[in-house]
């Protein structure tokens, strides 16, 4: 298996110019012909940012929904009370109710994203050191906290993601599935890419994006020359 997974890797490097910025559409051809995992792998994007992530105003962070969704069933928490149960489950949530705080506490992990309203907020922080940082603390500026719990549940289904500078002032985030054709994955980065744009902080000067990778599940990082696709 190990000499089969290094064939392929000596495929993948001959394939990729580390030297070269491919376009958008050239990236995400070629994405398609450097997965060699058996499954339907996810498409990766990596931002790097220009910012200082010692200020709390030049942290980036915001939702954005993809035009083609990201190709995976997100798992969904709502964490509402009684009378919005309801609400909840015909939005889609796959699990429902104050009851999974206890599982939480006893390990329980199966999903990915926590839906909650503003009055049940208290009853998280228990939970918090769970939670936060498994990325799994819903935040009213990633639209998981709302009076309106259905609604954001019905968007964060049809492809509603979340993404936030990590301290390096690196954005990371899944936008695709290699089983997308590459017209799909360029859409979606697009959609992705302008949200971070409009997303910039007043204080942050000078270039504001130094670089953009694509990759796939276990594949190498392909860089993506960002003025073949936004406008100036």
């Amino acid at each position: 298996m190990s000499k089969k997974l290094t064939k392929n890797r000596k495929k993948i490097l001959e394939k990729i110019d580390k030297n070269k910025k491919y376009s958008l559409e050239e990236a995400s051809i070629l994405l398609k012909e450097i997965s060699f995992v058996r499954f339907n792998a996810s498409v990766d994007i990596s931002v790097h940012l220009n910012i200082d992530t010692r200020l709390p105003n030049q942290i980036v962070r915001g939702t954005v929904r993809l035009p083609h969704g990201t190709g995976r069933n997100v798992r969904v928490l709502a964490l509402v009370t009684k009378h919005k149960e309801l609400e909840a489950k015909e939005a889609g949530a796959d699990y429902v109710g104050l009851d999974y705080l206890e599982k939480i506490k006893s390990g329980w992990r199966d999903i990915d994203v926590i839906v909650t309203m503003p009055s049940v907020m208290d009853q998280l922080i228990p939970v918090g050191k769970i939670l936060g940082p498994r990325g799994l603390m819903p935040n009213p500026q990633m639209d998981t906290v709302s009076m309106n719990p259905g609604n954001s549940i019905k968007e964060i289904k049809s492809g509603k993601i979340s993404f936030k500078t990590d301290r390096y002032g690196i954005i990371h985030a899944s936008i695709g599935r290699v089983s997308f054709n590459s017209q799909l994955i360029s859409n979606n980065v697009k959609a992705f890419i302008n949200k971070v744009i409009r997303s910039k902080p007043s204080s942050s000067k000078g270039s504001y994006i130094k670089s953009i990778y694509l990759s796939t599940s276990m594949s190498v990082s392909v860089l993506v020359d960002s003025k073949s696709f936004i406008k100036k």
